[in-house]
């Protein structure tokens, strides 16, 4: 019969393979170890396949993550689980932190009460050592249990960035002269509490920087963004400056030409505008002019025929509750109608109902 003619020819092929070649059932049990051991290691990575696990290309925004972040990291300010966080350039509603006159502000309860996904922490000045900054000028850069929660906010799905300079204290580049250890301090802080971003306030007290220290800030952040592009993790920066009806000042414009030149990259150009009381409903409107005027002058300062995306736009509010839920429509549309970087506040705080209106609305 033919089922027994076939059982000897395959006895015989057996018996008759090659030299050196493993038996087939040996082969057999190999391929299932294997196909077992990489479902195994499929199933042991991160959900969705984010950070350090996913293309770069695949990442929003190109994802720009500090440099440094792979160093030990700090308690409470871990990456997310399932390796660095993915992060992209600051979008949408950006709100500020003044961790020096509010600690207790807790980032990933904003996330989930407000959906909020953007921070940045401020002000970081020179504190008692010239070259050391605090939070303030006066809480040690370790000591401030608004930034200790970063783990927190990353788990939640935030980003923050870091400010330094502000209206109070000693701008960090004009304090500490020594290039190198100015660039150092800069470095630790990014690493440290891995910024997402770094944001440089220019005003108050530091509204008037002397040639020096532009050259001396803009040197370090040069240095830093060389050293994250090797890394593969570029370094966003952007400048935070007043703006009034006729734009920037003249120092602020020549300001960014002179760290441009310096090989630093500005990715944006945050404009403080100032909003008075709610008296009428055109109070607005020089906000928007501001803005309008401010354009070109960006535009020329980083070297682009426009500059729209490279301007964010933050209102400094006089008073609680100055901005409505009027207002907030109001910047909203004008933000995306412009398509602006970002919109944030400064100043007094938002109510609950406005700021869950900007961020729903910015998104």
């Amino acid at each position: 019969m033919p089922v027994a003619t076939d059982r000897p020819r395959r006895r015989t092929t057996l018996r008759a393979r090659e030299p050196g070649t493993p038996p087939r059932p040996l082969v057999v049990l190999a391929s299932i170890a294997l196909a077992a051991g990489t479902g195994t290691a499929i199933w042991l990575l991160p959900s969705g396949a984010t950070g350090e696990w996913a293309p770069r290309g695949d990442r929003p925004g190109g994802v720009a993550t500090p440099p440094g972040t792979r160093s030990p990291a700090v308690p409470g300010r871990s990456p997310a689980p399932g390796g660095e966080p993915a992060v992209s350039r600051p979008s949408g509603f950006v709100t500020f932190v003044d961790t020096a006159r509010d600690p207790r502000f807790d980032l990933s309860r904003a996330v989930r009460r407000d959906h909020l996904r953007w921070f940045t922490l401020g002000h970081l000045v020179a504190g008692r050592k010239s070259c050391v900054p605090a939070w303030g000028g006066f809480r040690e850069p370790d000591d401030d249990p608004v930034a200790d929660r970063l783990g927190r906010l990353r788990a939640a799905g935030g980003h923050a960035g870091l400010a330094f300079g502000g209206p109070t204290g000693r701008e960090l580049a004009s304090a500490c002269t020594d290039p190198d250890r100015l660039t150092a301090a800069y470095r630790r802080a990014i690493t440290a509490f891995g910024a997402a971003y770094v944001d440089f306030e220019i005003h108050g007290r530091a509204s008037s920087p002397e040639p020096e220290t532009v050259r001396r800030r803009a040197r370090a952040i040069a240095v830093l963004q060389r050293e994250a592009a090797r890394e593969g993790r570029p370094l966003m920066v952007s400048f935070t400056l007043p703006v009034t009806g006729a734009g920037l000042t003249r120092r602020d414009q020549e300001m960014l030409r002179a760290t441009r030149a310096e090989g630093a990259e500005i990715a944006t150009v945050n404009l403080l505008a100032p909003v008075g009381a709610p008296a009428t409903g055109a109070r607005l409107r020089p906000v928007a002019s501001a803005v309008r005027a401010a354009h070109p002058q960006v535009a020329r300062s980083l070297g682009r025929g426009t500059a729209w995306n490279r301007i964010a736009l933050t209102p400094v509010l006089s008073g609680p509750g100055h901005l409505t839920r009027l207002d907030a429509r109001r910047l909203a549309a004008f933000s995306g109608r412009n398509r602006l970087a970002w919109l944030s506040t400064r100043g007094a705080a938002l109510t609950p109902e406005v700021t869950r209106l900007l961020s729903a609305a910015m998104r």
